[in-house]
């Protein structure tokens, strides 16, 4: 057998390697473009949870994962507190900036969109995930769903930033 045939299988599996990273790294690209300079870029949920985060805005709703929403967004959320989404959540100075630090650190890096959403309900990304021909709006008026905020209550894994559909339950 020649020297060529040998490296056959080694050769074909590097080719199939890099022709995969080609396609995913395309498709990245085609998912950004499609929900309009929307892409995440890092990791949904940093691998390291900040206490006081989590202590402090799961009192009320699950702690997003700060990879949902870019800099500018978690920067406006949080210094509107005293009026966050009809409540008072302010914080201490200290605390307030210990979180902020956190989720602009930890916030989507290639967020091309000129938007800065308050609600990550406002994506173009989750209107499209979440669109009435996928999920009906009876759904949203559902006692155990209560709202499009409400991520737990199909997504069994939202607490740690996994949203994938093998961890979706809906609630009857």
């Amino acid at each position: 057998m020649s020297k060529c045939y040998k490296n056959f299988p080694r050769r074909l599996v590097a080719a199939l390697l890099v022709m995969g990273v080609t396609i995913s790294i395309a498709q990245a690209g085609d998912r950004a473009e499609k929900f309009s300079g929307e892409n995440r870029g890092k990791p949904v949920q940093p691998a390291q949870i900040n206490a006081k985060f989590q202590q402090e805005c799961s009192t009320c709703h699950i702690a997003y994962s700060p990879g949902l929403l870019p800099a500018t967004s978690w920067r406006k959320v949080m210094s509107g507190l005293d009026k966050h989404f009809g409540s008072d959540a302010s914080l201490t100075d200290q605390e307030n900036k210990e979180i902020t630090t956190f989720l602009v650190n930890n916030a989507s890096n290639r967020w091309s969109a000129s938007t800065a959403p308050l609600r990550i309900t406002e994506t173009a990304w989750f209107k499209h995930k979440h669109d009435s021909h996928e999920i009906p709006q009876a759904i949203w008026k559902n006692p155990k769903v209560k709202s499009p905020a409400n991520c737990a209550a199909c997504h069994q894994q939202a607490d740690r930033g996994d949203f994938s559909e093998r961890n979706i339950k809906i609630p009857k």
